[in-house]
Parts: structure tokens; sequence; C-alpha cells
């Protein structure tokens, strides 16, 4: 009996070291049915994610499970949507407006208008993207040196904007193309921003202002900034490897727990991607938008998706 059940085990033990790896998943491109742009994207419950019509101003709502889109707010004329983020505590989506010089409040219950904001006149800065904290949500501004901050209560209610001047790196203002995508620093006592010009992340202090390069990171062309944990991924649309142009990357960074230095853990590519531009952490997916800034700006493509793929 003995030398039977030892017989017995050993097979069981040899077939599992024989068993394959278990498959990677393929990607899955998710379109945005009847978007005339994209660019930013937020997570919203479980695979739920928010993305927005860049030129429209419209949300659309999918499932990474599923691999569907549908049309979610139909934004009044006049509106944009670029970065974006959800308040999953308080069923809000912030919504960056760009040259409108605007930003939006959404219910992600029934899809209605909360709060809009005059940040800064039209035409005379570009709010790009917005990052939460415990204190509320700050926009980036790519044409200006400063940052904009609109208060939320722990009861959800939303106070008047307030805008913080920049110093030191993050005020450089000489490219075309300046604050781009943000986040917070992984111990939570400071923000991350990239710098499309500069290619680079840089930490910024959020009571004064002051900023300092993140050290060890080189992310040209940076867009939108997701983050988990101490674990950055860092869009790159627009950007050149070996002088060649490629149809886009994200870099994954991990940082220290200050977020004053990082390093380059992995480069994500894929066929698939055409000038992405954000992307949201979907559990252990990475769900990113096809901005498609190759084609023109206005982009000219015929369809818009998400890319899931892994992180």
């Amino acid at each position: 009996m003995r030398l039977r059940r030892a017989l017995l085990l050993s097979s069981m033990l040899v077939i599992g070291l024989a068993a394959p790896a278990a498959a990677t998943q393929p990607e899955k491109v998710i379109v945005l049915p009847g978007a005339s742009s994209a660019e930013g994207i937020a997570a919203g419950h479980g695979a739920e994610f928010f993305a927005g019509d860049l030129f429209r101003g419209d949300i659309f709502r999918g499932d990474a499970r599923r691999g569907k889109a549908e049309l979610f707010i139909d934004a009044p004329a006049g509106r944009f949507a670029i970065g974006m983020i959800a308040d999953l505590r308080h069923d809000l989506l912030f919504v960056a407006g760009g040259t409108s010089g605007q930003a939006y409040v959404y219910d992600i219950k029934g899809g209605t208008t909360v709060a809009d904001y005059q940040l800064v006149p039209a035409n005379q800065g570009f709010i790009n993207d917005v990052t939460l904290t415990r204190e509320g949500a700050w926009f980036t501004d790519s044409m200006n040196p400063r940052l904009y901050f609109v208060p939320v209560s722990r009861f959800g209610k939303l106070g008047p904007a307030k805008t913080l001047a920049l110093s030191g790196p993050a005020a450089d203002t000489s490219g075309a193309f300046n604050l781009n995508g943000i986040n917070t620093t992984p111990d939570g006592r400071a923000l991350i921003v990239g710098h499309s010009s500069r290619g680079e992340l840089i930490k910024v202090d959020a009571r004064t202002g002051a900023s300092q390069t993140v050290t060890g990171v080189s992310v040209p062309g940076a867009d939108g900034v997701a983050r988990d944990g101490r674990t950055v991924w860092v869009v790159q649309g627009v950007n050149r490897v070996g002088g060649n142009p490629v149809t886009g990357q994200v870099s994954r960074i991990r940082l220290t727990a200050d977020g004053s230095a990082g390093v380059l853990d992995r480069v994500i590519t894929s066929t698939k991607f055409q000038t992405p531009a954000t992307a949201a952490k979907l559990g252990n997916k990475l769900a990113v938008v096809n901005a498609k800034f190759d084609t023109g700006f206005p982009p000219t493509a015929d369809t818009y998706e998400v890319v899931v793929t892994t992180s």
C-alpha cells in the first residue's frame, strides 16, 4: 500500500511539473463607438472604465472584461475631455477641459453635471490632466506654470477652485507642451507630474509649489501618469527611439516611497498602440487610450479604442 501511494504521488508530481504554463491572455481592443477623438481614461469599479472624446467632450463607459463600451454622457457643445479621474467614494468624475480653460465634474451614477469651473480664461491655458488626493482634485496646465485645486469634503461637497504657482523645473514653460499627466507620490505627501517637453517626472510640493526632478527617470514625450503603490506607468505616445518614430509605449517605473527617485522597470509596447495618450490601472491590467495624434491634430482616424494589456 505504501509503495502504491508513493508511486501515485510521484506520478502526480511529474504531471504537475510537466503541465504547461498558463497562456498569457491576449490584449483586448475596445472601440469607443462613434467617437471623433480620444484622450483621457479613468478607472471605475472593478473592470469599469470611463474614456473621453477629446474634441466633443463626450464620456464613454466601458467594461474591460466584456470588451465593450458605450456612450454615457453626451456633453454640451463646446466641452472637451482630456485627462480624467473618478472619485469612487463620492461618485464623481473629474474631467480636464483643455483649451476651454475649464474643469467639469460629473455624477457617475446618472451622468449629470455636478459643477464646472473656469480655471483659466479660454485659450489662455490648457487644462490637461487631473488626480485625486484625500483633500480634492489637482489639475495640470500645459501652458502655464501652475496647478489648480478643487477641494472635496469628506461628504463629497465641492469647494471653490484655488491656484498654486509653481517654482523649479515644474515651472518650465519653454516648450510647446509642458506639464501633462499628474498623480501622487507613493507616500501621498506630494504630487508627481509628467513634463512632456523636458521628458521628466517632477515632484511638486502641494503646499508651496516648489518642485524637483525625479532622479533616475527619463520619459521623452511624457503624457498620462498612472500609479499603483510604488509603481508608476508613464504613457509616451509621441516618442522616438534611435531616431525612428514608434507607435508609442508605456514606461513602468519603480519609485521610492517619497517619489524623489525612480528606476525603469519595464517598457510596455504593443502593435495595437497608436500614439496612446493616457492609461488607467484595472486590477492586473492596464487600459491604454489610443489618441492617434499621428493622424493629425485634431486626429482624423475612423475609430478610437482602448487597448487592455498586461501591466
